[in-house]
């Protein structure tokens, strides 16, 4: 299908600070480092169109000092840096603004400032909504009053341009019936969060990238772990999604909702919350898409395989300086023994 697009998933990535001349430095900077590669290696292999990363791309955004935060945006944009035809986007996490009862004003505006704060966006007859999941708290607060209001307004211009698309054709019909600007392609959006819609746990998710067994039973918290019921059922409600996208828990799970409309959370992409990092790939249409998702090296791979390069490295080293003996010649001077034996 000529239509077609690819879009690539990430979550959690959390940048940590950087501690100078300590262990901590070392492994964080050798995380960020796989972060990178994987990333830059993922645009070069699978060339997407958008990249869409589902919150909490900065571990301390909702502490940061004003020069801590630049600090942390300039890494950012050097680790996640793609070609001019790339896009992309960010939702924000409550490690990017806080959680509801740190989230202000500031620390929005801050994060939207680097981040284009669009909720609404559409590429080739495809619809994306990216929510502030963070304030959909419903305790009636300024933000969350100001986030609602804005997604019931996307919701509305989504609704007149599917009933439009779909019963009027006439172009002059379609003006007087929805506002100028506000007509949208038909095609039934796919919602991009960090905090995952309302599930009572992780007790129904498989797979090897899922929560340990052992946590999997645990409930899940409203307004922590997840959003609340009702918050779910307006987001539901107001945008009947066909596909949503969540990410906050650093593990995988594949749930349905209402109808049967699935959402998926996108495990972290960083080796610090999981030993095992994916990320997701979809190519979509405006009515059907498909997923696939892509893991990067066990941390632990990694690790022995640096080990034992180091030591191979070292013998090496000895071995040419004369200060151990050749493995080679060791072995033969055995063996000549055990013949002469």
């Amino acid at each position: 299908m000529k239509s077609r697009k690819q879009i690539a998933g990430y979550a959690r990535s959390s940048l940590l600070p950087h501690f100078h001349f300590s262990l901590v430095c070392t492994l964080t900077e050798c995380r960020e480092w796989q972060m990178e590669r994987a990333f830059q290696t993922a645009l070069w292999l699978l060339q997407p169109e958008v990249v869409f990363i589902l919150g909490d791309i900065f571990d301390e955004g909702k502490w940061s000092s004003s020069q801590a935060w630049a600090d942390d945006v300039a890494r950012f944009q050097k680790m996640f840096r793609h070609p001019p035809h790339v896009q992309l986007k960010v939702v924000a996490g409550n490690h990017d603004i806080g959680f509801h009862y740190q989230m202000d004003t500031y620390r929005i505006k801050r994060f939207e400032k680097v981040f284009n704060p669009e909720r609404l966006f559409s590429w080739k007859g495809i619809n994306f909504v990216m929510v502030n999941s963070v304030a959909l708290e419903g305790d009636g607060c300024d933000i969350c009053s100001g986030a609602e209001a804005e997604l019931m307004e996307i919701s509305h211009k989504l609704n007149c341009s599917r009933e439009v698309n779909g019963l009027i054709s006439d172009q002059k019909q379609r003006s007087s019936h929805c506002k100028n600007g506000q007509l949208r392609p038909a095609s039934a959006p796919v919602l991009l969060q960090h905090f995952p819609l309302y599930r009572t746990s992780d007790a129904n998710c498989s797979g090897e990238d899922a929560a340990p067994p052992e946590e999997r039973s645990i409930p899940f918290k409203e307004r922590y772990d997840v959003l609340s019921r009702e918050a779910s059922q307006k987001l539901l409600w107001w945008f009947q999604p066909r596909l949503v996208l969540s990410g906050h828990t650093h593990s995988a799970c594949e749930v349905l909702h209402g109808a049967g409309i699935p959402e998926l959370s996108v495990p972290s992409f960083s080796w610090r919350n999981r030993n095992n990092p994916s990320f997701i790939m979809g190519s979509m249409t405006p009515t059907k898409y498909a997923l696939a998702k892509c893991y990067l090296p066990l941390e632990d791979t990694v690790l022995i395989t640096y080990c034992g390069a180091a030591g191979f490295l070292v013998v090496i080293i000895l071995v040419d300086l004369g200060l151990l003996a050749s493995p080679f010649l060791l072995g033969c001077k055995l063996l000549r023994k055990f013949k002469t034996v």
